[in-house]
């Protein structure tokens, strides 16, 4: 299967992340783990996080690149 995107430089990005399990809650269990990787994450590929729900089995999050960048498949 072809995706097709659109490459924006700067661009916003809205994305979702389940879990395998989703009967659990690992990512508020590990919260704190996810925000080290994602901070770990961010300070070695600069984005902006707009905004980041983080729910028992899955996650939402609006992340812009900065400005000039259309790399976005290296953040994930």
């Amino acid at each position: 299967m072809r995706y097709r995107r659109v490459v924006v430089a700067g661009g916003s990005y809205f994305f979702t992340v389940n879990v395998a399990e989703r009967q659990g809650s690992l990512l508020v269990d590990y919260v704190d783990v996810l925000r080290d990787v994602v901070g770990a994450v961010k300070s070695r590929h600069p984005f902006e996080i707009d905004a980041m729900v983080v729910l028992p089995d899955h996650l939402h999050a609006l992340w812009t690149l900065p400005v000039g960048d259309a790399d976005y498949a290296t953040m994930f």
